[in-house]
């Protein structure tokens, strides 16, 4: 994942690695899943070998909201990260959760990594990235 993507895990974790405020957008209640690639690989070649034909849903259903996630980036990057409240866009929606009923009844399928085993190994190549780069 690149680190200046513009998405909300790498913004957090980048934001936090910098010393930066994190920026969550409106009042921070809307939901986010979060997936980790291995999974999202694991679900693909699944699918591949499989004799079904999509549309599947292979994402991560867990659900987090804004303010949760930024608290999980401060956990695990800095403990004493802050929060910057920016106005939220008219077009943010304000869940995002997908429904993985299918993957699990034909496939067999479901993600194992959660957000807290995932987030970690992120941090670690996003902490190598940013820290490389300024010298």
């Amino acid at each position: 994942m690149c680190i200046d993507d513009g998405r909300v895990v790498s913004n957090f974790v980048a934001q936090a690695l910098r010393r930066q405020p994190m920026t969550v957008y409106g009042d921070g209640k809307q939901t986010r899943s979060f997936q980790y690639v291995s999974d999202l690989v694991d679900g693909l070649v699944t699918l591949m070998e499989s004799e079904h034909v999509g549309p599947f849903n292979l994402g991560n259903p867990g659900e987090f909201t804004m303010l949760e996630l930024a608290e999980v980036v401060k956990e695990i990057v800095d403990p004493s990260a802050t929060i910057e409240f920016k106005p939220n866009t008219a077009d943010d929606p304000h869940k995002r959760r997908p429904d993985i009923t299918k993957a699990k009844e034909f496939l067999n399928w479901e993600p194992k990594v959660s957000l807290r085993e995932g987030l970690p190994l992120m941090v670690n190549d996003f902490r190598k990235r940013v820290f490389e780069d300024k010298t």
